[in-house]
């Protein structure tokens, strides 16, 4: 958290302890600048520090602009609003009669068979939407009828889009994002406003959320990194902010190297009567191996407020420093207002991988909660230097669990729980794996902890502002990735003349590198034949899996010829530098779960959740499982909840619908009590939060249903919407 006030103060701090420490240890500040800065990380220093450190809440807070709610029935934006709320104050649909919700239509694209993850807008009775086959749509919200289809250049919408309808000439605009392009329609016939950048679209690079628009600008965040502004006539560039600082611009002190990530792919929030812009972002990369990058990594795992007219920094909150665990912000910032004592305030909440709710004064960034971090552990990596405090937040309270330990291993069955065991414990010369709080990697040794899919995930969280609760879907399970360090010289050019070659560098090379050593968020393919068979390989191709799509374009001889090439083994020479003084190279095994031997999370339950977060008193009031796995129910076991990918939306009549879950259904819950009122089987999961609208004086909930993505299943081009009493089309 920072304002330029407190930067000044921070620093000269920071060179006071810095001074301190080197004193302590009986060194000068030359030694310092010369100690080898390949060793294994000094314990000893870690262990006379303070145990805990506080950010005391703020004294002062924002006060809210309106006292009152201001209905809001329109879905202009995906996530709701510019405040990314995913609230309704539609209140047809109710506690008492959401169990004859029934399905009122089903669109289908016809274009393919795909991943959908856009929360679909509505303006007027009218839904936008991605289709699987690369369109936008516009469909009537009563029937399903298509309207209208444009196909830009790329995949578009992917995480969301922009009805925006307060332009000086009266003109409404639909604003989406495909491949590097941000594009620019009439939402009234589907066609490019031609007047905006070349002939309806402006190059940005990579971005993957909803545009917001302030006044003349148009505020974008990249899924490459940054934040910035395109004018809303003619879409040039009118500021940029670098989440990765460059040299010269506050916090490119904090890395030893500026690397990748510190970027958004999930969402922001405006703040438009203040001009205040706010963003998100993801960890520095590679994950598991931050040696290359040292220091605190501003502005990753941050909140940041920026100018929205100039893109100046305001302030920003980083949630974890140097994080080498995937444990990213990966939510939209949700614009809140909460009573703290007699008087109502304005905040931001961001949901984390951790569990945790960042609630901060909306323009100081300052904690409306005390935030209280612990002493962590130091590295066992040659090169690495963990940071000294991580958070460890009372309040508000985590809907997630922080740590994974023996006491957390399954026991829904005795096999089970062995199987898992097993893993950890392979035998009885000791544990095979390390596990603990924001416990450290060490080479050639697994790591257990919870996390990388949640805690919270891209689709965050959704707010009541009548009550103050905030719904948050959430995921619980363990994974357990390996660093291994590898030789200082590492080469596969003996394979360079195979076939495979030729194959791997026009579909594998621009994600995984040159020689398969990975990069940013694409894990190494170095060995990879010792962590996956040649069916394995050959599966993942053909299906895709998380961030990798299903390799198209192959034949057989195609496929054959690039698993040759991926399983050859390289030649390797041994490092004859002293590994403490030379800079050491680690890889990483990709991202493993740990299960039990029937696929099941390696945890004990939930899995996924479903959780209310009253704001006001910073306290969990309920969380109920989310999901069901129906065979573990068939034979005796409590509801688990699954992994999920939905999130949450909340509306004026009590009810909060979230899907996302691996049983395929939507459901409806009851927002005071969490108790479970209504739930449908979709043809496919439905993984993005659900939209709710009006069109001809009815309420209407739908929700895009096509499968895949990071749960896999069966694909397909469908969204389904529900009303009250309608008769299936």
């Amino acid at each position: 958290m920072s304002c330029p006030a407190m930067d000044r103060k921070n620093r000269y701090r920071n060179v006071l302890w810095v001074l301190f420490l080197g004193l302590t240890l009986g060194m000068s500040v030359e030694a310092l600048a010369a100690s080898d800065a390949w060793a294994i990380e000094d314990a000893s220093a870690r262990a006379r520090l303070p145990d805990l450190q506080i950010i005391p809440a703020a004294d002062a807070a924002t006060p809210a602009e309106n006292s009152g709610h201001k209905p809001d029935t329109h879905w202009y934006r995906s996530h709701g609003n510019h405040g990314s709320t995913r609230f309704s104050s539609l209140k047809e649909i109710h506690r008492n009669n959401v169990s004859g919700l029934k399905k009122a239509w089903v669109y289908h694209s016809g274009d393919g068979v795909g991943n959908i993850q856009c929360n679909p807008i509505a303006v007027d009775g009218i839904l936008y939407m991605p289709t699987v086959g690369h369109c936008i749509v516009a469909v009537d919200g009563t029937h399903g009828k298509e309207q209208w289809r444009f196909k830009p250049e790329g995949q578009p919408a992917f995480r969301g889009l922009t009805y925006w309808n307060h332009a000086p000439d009266g003109q409404p605009r639909l604003l989406f994002n495909a491949g590097e392009w941000l594009y620019m329609l009439d939402p009234r016939n589907g066609k490019p406003i031609t007047s905006f950048g070349k002939q309806g679209r402006a190059r940005t690079g990579h971005f993957r959320v909803a545009p917001a628009v302030h006044n003349t600008l148009i505020l974008l965040s990249g899924y490459e990194g940054d934040a910035f502004a395109l004018d809303l006539e003619t879409g040039q560039e009118r500021w940029r902010f670098h989440t990765r600082p460059r040299a010269g611009e506050y916090g490119h002190e904090t890395w030893s190297q500026v690397e990748a990530g510190a970027n958004d792919w999930s969402g922001t929030a405006l703040d438009s009567s203040r001009g205040i812009f706010y963003l998100t972002t993801g960890s520095p990369k590679p994950n598991f191996i931050g040696n290359s990058h040292r220091g605190d990594n501003l502005f990753s795992n941050c909140v940041i407020a920026l100018d929205a007219t100039s893109g100046k920094r305001l302030w920003h909150f980083q949630e974890i420093s140097h994080d080498i665990w995937d444990l990213d912000l990966p939510a939209p910032p949700v614009l809140v207002s909460v009573h703290r004592g007699n008087e109502l305030v304005d905040a931001v909440a961001t949901v984390s991988k951790m569990g945790n709710t960042l609630l901060l004064d909306r323009t100081s960034g300052q904690p409306l909660f005390p935030f209280r971090r612990k002493k962590a552990p130091v590295s066992r990596l040659n090169g690495e230097e963990t940071a000294p405090y991580q958070p460890a937040l009372q309040r508000p309270q985590p809907f997630a669990r922080p740590l994974f330990g023996m006491d957390q291993i399954t026991r829904i069955s005795p096999e089970a729980h062995q199987a898992v065991l097993d893993q950890l414990h392979p035998s009885e010369a000791g544990a095979s794996a390390n596990m603990g709080w924001f416990e450290p990697f060490e080479a050639g040794k697994p790591t257990a902890f919870f996390g990388i899919h949640g805690g919270a995930e891209w689709s965050g969280a959704a707010f009541d502002p009548s009550t103050g609760f905030l719904y948050v879907t959430s995921n619980e399970l363990p994974w357990f990735p390996t660093v291994s360090r590898l030789p200082l010289k590492f080469t596969k050019s003996a394979a360079h003349s195979l076939p495979g070659r030729k194959i791997y560098e026009k579909h594998c090379m621009a994600c995984h590198g040159h020689s398969g050593e990975g990069s940013g968020v694409h894990p190494p393919l170095i060995r990879i034949g010792q962590r996956m068979t040649r069916k394995d390989i050959q599966s993942l191709l053909a299906t895709g899996r998380n961030l990798m799509p299903a390799a198209s374009g192959l034949d057989d001889a195609m496929t054959h010829s690039l698993l040759d090439y991926l399983l050859f083994e390289p030649s390797v020479q041994e490092e004859t530098p002293s590994p403490e003084t030379t800079a050491p190279r680690y890889t990483y095994n990709g991202y493993p779960k740990l299960l039990d031997h029937e696929g099941y999370p390696g945890c004990q339950p939930p899995w996924g959740t479903l959780n209310c977060v009253d704001l006001n008193r910073g306290i969990l009031r309920w969380q109920v499982p989310l999901g069901e796995h129906e065979i573990l129910t068939q034979r005796g076991h409590s509801i688990t909840g699954t992994e999920n990918f939905g999130g949450a939306t909340v509306t004026a009549g009590g009810l909060v619908f979230a899907a996302g879950t691996r049983d395929l259904k939507i459901r409806a819950f009851d927002a005071v009590t969490g108790e479970e009122l209504w739930s449908h089987r979709l043809p496919f999961g439905g993984y993005a939060p659900p939209t709710t609208y009006e069109a001809l004086g009815k309420q209407y909930i739908v929700i895009p249903a096509t499968g895949g993505g990071k749960l896999g299943g069966r694909q397909g081009d469908a969204y389904v919407a529900f009303a009250l009493d309608t008769v299936v089309r």
